[in-house]
């Protein structure tokens, strides 16, 4: 790793590494598109990273519970094709991030972007996965927000994403990664769900991140990052694993791993069963 002076003044350079294509230092749209619109009153545009199935899971835990008006369409961003960079995504989110929401069903349509907004948001709306614990619930939410990026944009991006692997950086966020899991681990050795006794969109939120991590599934670094030791979070991360809700959830917009599981929009209940990839790859081939 060379030692870098930074100049006195940043000009942007030709980037490297697997985000070069689509990372920039200015805001707003590249391109005018308008985003598709659905039958149902949420419209979400996004794709099935952490961040996203957040909402989808959210999404599919209150229609188990048979609340029909949270019906929604989910439309898939291809982040990697710069759909974020739409003058119609750009409405919605100024920040041309995933997930970003439309909600028709109010009087003028209300748009929500930032994936703790959306989670909050709909749970506030629908009045559910809120816990008994506001204040917990509340405090874990936002931790999440404020430490994933140092999951995802540091350690992600250093351990698995980097043009080249640099022990600095790696060490530096392994660290703070393995803090985290730490933090989780204490609070879940005394409670079932982080806000107590409910599960929670705080829950949703963390599993996304530290669940998934925590089985293994994040930047191949499970045993880079000793996951079996946090049996605590390995709990809590494999009981949320095992409900239907949050399996469908995953699947939407998803659009990498076994095509079973790829639903790459969702429009209703049915496409789980007729328009996951295999399905359509069938379709193809008769």
């Amino acid at each position: 790793m060379k030692p870098y002076t930074p100049p006195k003044v940043w000009k942007p350079e030709p980037a490297e590494g697997r985000f070069a294509s689509i990372n920039r230092p200015v805001s707003g749209p590249t391109h005018d598109k308008e985003l598709p619109v659905g039958k149902h009153p949420h419209q979400l545009y996004s794709l099935a990273t952490p961040n996203g199935q957040k909402v989808t899971v959210l999404f599919e835990e209150l229609l188990a519970l048979g609340i029909e008006e949270a019906e929604y369409d989910a439309w898939l961003i291809k982040i990697m094709d710069g759909d974020q960079f739409s003058s119609g995504f750009v409405s919605v989110n100024p920040n041309s991030k995933i997930p970003a929401l439309m909600d028709h069903s109010t009087a003028t349509p209300t748009r929500v972007f930032e994936s703790g907004a959306i989670l909050l948001y709909l749970a506030e709306k629908f009045d559910r996965f809120l816990g008994q614990n506001r204040p917990e619930m509340l405090s874990w939410l936002f931790w999440q927000m404020g430490s994933a990026p140092y999951l995802g944009g540091g350690f992600g991006h250093f351990y698995a994403y980097a043009p080249e692997k640099w022990e600095y950086p790696i060490n530096r966020f392994t660290m703070e990664a393995k803090r985290q899991l730490d933090v989780l681990d204490k609070r879940l050795a005394d409670v079932a769900f982080l806000d107590g006794a409910d599960y929670t969109i705080a829950d949703m939120a963390n599993w996304a991140w530290y669940g998934q991590l925590a089985l293994g599934r994040l930047y191949e670094a499970g045993e880079f990052l000793d996951v079996e030791s946090y049996k605590h979070v390995r709990r809590w991360a494999q009981e949320i694993d095992a409900r239907k809700p949050v399996s469908r959830g995953r699947m939407v917009n998803r659009t990498s791993g076994a095509p079973e599981y790829q639903l790459h929009e969702r429009h209703d209940a049915s496409d789980f069963d007729t328009q996951t990839q295999d399905k359509i790859g069938e379709k193809a081939d008769s």
